[in-house]
């Protein structure tokens, strides 16, 4: 049986040591890498050659990755591009949404994360209409997302970063249950029809961290979630599993529960389809 075609990586960095890295990490993963040490060499590689993907940091003298980022989806559309950066802001994050960056990697990151990352990406189509920015002010960001799982995902790789000051174990939790009231109103909530959209707002204040959910659904009782782990008995903590088989609803049904337990506060509407999650710091 024959080989599988390397896939092509151009890692655009002014710093060298970068480049060893993930050259390193990479090794016997069956990715073939070509580097550039600035914005306008990276243009004039991809003037003379495709890439499966591109991988550029953000800060960089001269042209920097965001503008690089601009340039490419002119010249080069159908390139999926990954940004990283040491210095997650709002505005590198919002700005690399803005110009339709498939992923995101904070630095440093390890082998694992850099891997899925990739892999992840060559299977993400992004379109640029898929998340729309309605305001950008760092304490307060509001999106429009439409209904499909493949960008819930990948919005939480950007929005994990947003509260770049907690340690990384208290933002992977928020990032989980973030994660969670995303797919439960892109699911449950927009039937995952990409003409529908979600409302999501993120508000952050001296002492909280606040997300606000709406999605287009006719909402949900507390009451009635058989199908979910949160409305199971104390004595029948899996009962949810059989009724999701039976309705063939995909596995799962613990995410308002994780969701629960990583929020300081969860509160529904009376309708259901909106629900604020609140953190305190």
């Amino acid at each position: 049986m024959a080989a599988p075609t390397a896939r092509t990586l151009l890692v655009v960095d002014d710093d060298p040591s970068i480049h060893d890295l993930i050259g390193a990490m990479l090794a016997g993963k069956n990715w073939e890498l070509d580097s550039a040490a600035n914005g306008d060499e990276a243009l004039s590689r991809l003037g003379t050659r495709a890439y499966d993907l591109v991988l550029t940091d953000i800060l960089m003298p001269g042209m920097d990755g965001l503008t690089l980022l601009g340039e490419m989806r002119n010249r080069f559309p159908y390139t999926s591009m990954v940004v990283m950066t040491v210095k997650n802001t709002p505005a590198h994050i919002l700005g690399s949404l803005q110009k339709a960056a498939t992923a995101y990697l904070a630095k440093p990151f390890d082998r694992e994360t850099l891997i899925g990352t990739l892999q992840n990406a060559l299977s993400t189509t992004v379109n640029r209409d898929d998340i729309k920015i309605l305001s950008d002010k760092p304490d307060w960001i509001s999106l429009q997302i439409r209904c499909k799982l493949t960008t819930a995902d990948r919005l939480t790789q950007f929005m994990r970063e947003l509260p770049s000051d907690l340690e990384p174990s208290e933002r992977e939790h928020i990032a989980m249950a973030f994660r969670e009231l995303l797919m439960n109103a892109i699911e449950h909530g927009g039937h995952l029809d990409p003409e529908k959209t979600v409302d999501l707002s993120y508000i952050r204040t001296a002492r909280t961290i606040v997300y606000y959910l709406r999605d287009p659904g006719e909402g949900f009782s507390m009451e009635k979630l058989a199908h979910a782990a949160i409305g199971n008995a104390p004595d029948d903590p899996f009962r949810h599993m059989q009724l999701r088989d039976q309705a063939g609803i995909r596995p799962g049904g613990f995410g308002l529960l994780l969701t629960q337990s990583f929020a300081d506060e969860l509160i529904f509407s009376a309708k259901g389809n909106e629900v604020i999650l609140i953190k305190y710091l």
